[in-house]
């Protein structure tokens, strides 16, 4: 199962590598005002990809570790209650022993 997930990431990445030399042009995008930026198409896909991508991710790692930490709290053994001094024996309840 190991070679099929090392497989597929080495197909990944070479696809990415074929896939970014194949369109290393530059675009031409229009900011504010009169600003232009020249960026190649490979980097403007990676960073539209982040933009997208980490702040969902960063969302749903918070939540994994606020419910890991919730469970380490609810399998913590619960604190056993201190038991309460034995009241003193009263004169009668010493004849009756």
């Amino acid at each position: 199962m190991q070679f099929l997930k090392t497989l597929f990431w080495v197909v990944v990445a070479v696809s990415l590598a074929i896939f970014a030399n194949r369109n290393w042009n530059d675009v031409t995008i229009s900011l504010w005002g009169n600003l232009q930026a020249d960026v190649k198409v490979p980097i403007l896909l990676l960073v539209t990809f982040l933009i997208g991508f980490l702040p969902i991710y960063l969302i749903l790692r918070g939540r994994i570790w606020n419910l890991r930490r919730k469970l380490a709290l609810a399998e913590r053994p619960a604190v056993a209650p201190i038991p309460a001094a034995p009241l003193p024996a009263t004169a009668s309840e010493e004849d009756e022993i």
